[in-house]
This record gives structure tokens, sequence and C-alpha cells, in this order.
């Protein structure tokens, strides 16, 4: 009988939560959500993958072609990644991706970048 006036109160108020996929909250200022490669940028040093905390990343070379592949499951949205690569192809948007129900592997793959050119010692003027 204790527990009447709770079960009663509930009944008449509005519901503590949310209905999360069908009513979501805008994300705050610093969120860290869903990362995203600008592949065209990429570098493929993997300095990204050897970061990761939690491993979800991995970046192979083949030949004039790199590969970079992401875990979604298995990534936390640390942002160690993005603040490691050193030609700022990373980032984060504020928001998550939509819920999913089956496991998916996120892969891209570019161009590497072509090496500069040596610099050779320029023969000497004649006379």
């Amino acid at each position: 009988m204790k527990m009447l006036p709770t079960v009663i109160s509930n009944l008449f108020n509005k519901a503590a939560t949310r209905n999360y996929p069908f009513f979501v909250r805008d994300p705050f200022v610093t969120a860290r959500g869903e990362l995203i490669n600008d592949i065209d940028r990429c570098i493929f040093c993997g300095s990204c993958s050897r970061k990761c905390p939690s491993q979800c990343l991995e970046v192979t070379k083949e030949g004039t072609m790199g590969t970079w592949k992401l875990e979604f499951f298995a990534c936390v949205g640390c942002g160690v990644c993005v603040d490691s690569c050193p030609v700022n192809c990373l980032s984060q948007k504020p928001t998550h991706r939509a819920v999913a129900v089956v496991r998916e592997t996120i892969v891209m793959t570019g161009k590497l970048p072509e090496k500069p050119a040596k610099k050779t010692a320029a023969a000497p003027a004649e006379q």
C-alpha cells in the first residue's frame, strides 16, 4: 500500500525519459559524434590507427592505393584519431549516426599522394 500514491502519480505525470529514436535531443556544443574522413586529403600514414585506444581503425597501403577501415560498433568516439592526424583529414560531427541493427564496417579507398620529386644539384652554369 505504500507504493500506491507513487503509482497513481506516475500515471498522471509526463514521462521522465524520451523515446530515443523518435525524439532526439539537440547535441551539446562540444559533443563528439560521427567520425568523418576526407579520403582525398588522407595520406594513409596510419597514425590514427596506432593512436586509437579501441583499435577500431585499420589503414593499409597497396601499390598506389590506400584503404581506411572503421569498425563503427567498436568506435567509442573519443577523438584521439582526429587529434593525431597530421593532415587534418579526420573530423567529427556533433551528431551521432542513425541507430543500426546490423554490424557494419566503413571502408574507404583512395589514391596515395605522389611523392615529391627529389631535388637534384643544379649543374654549374657555363660561361
